[in-house]
């Protein structure tokens, strides 16, 4: 996992942005985002619920996971398992300032089904 707004990286690999919105003032080219998959975030009314507030971690997790369950975002998860099954190196990339209580994290913790706290 890494900030999409920091350099990029020659072990980074496959480089997976996992945010619904485009990151703020940040040129495509400059990203080196090689799949942007929108539909794997969080609805914006979660986010928003959220807000990256360290105190509503686990249950935005809870949340974040049952989104991930439902049938929206069913063609994203396999196009993301198929790219982890296919490359050697893929990094989750995300726009949040936090680099604990962010929804790639989330994500990874839901991939690797480790439970909410």
């Amino acid at each position: 996992m890494r900030r999409v707004y920091d350099p990029p990286a020659a072990t980074d690999g496959c480089r997976v942005l996992v945010d619904r919105l485009w990151p703020r003032g940040l040129a495509r080219e400059a990203a080196q985002v090689d799949h942007w998959l929108r539909a794997l975030a969080p609805s914006n009314e979660l986010r928003k619920w959220f807000a990256h507030d360290a105190a509503h971690w686990a249950e935005f997790r809870h949340r974040y996971g049952e989104e991930l369950q439902a049938p929206a975002a069913a063609e994203a998860l396999a196009e993301l398992r198929r790219l982890i099954a296919s490359q050697p190196v893929l990094t989750l990339l995300y726009g949040a300032r936090d680099s604990r209580h962010n929804n790639a994290e989330a994500l990874r913790q839901w991939l690797q089904g480790e439970p909410a706290r």
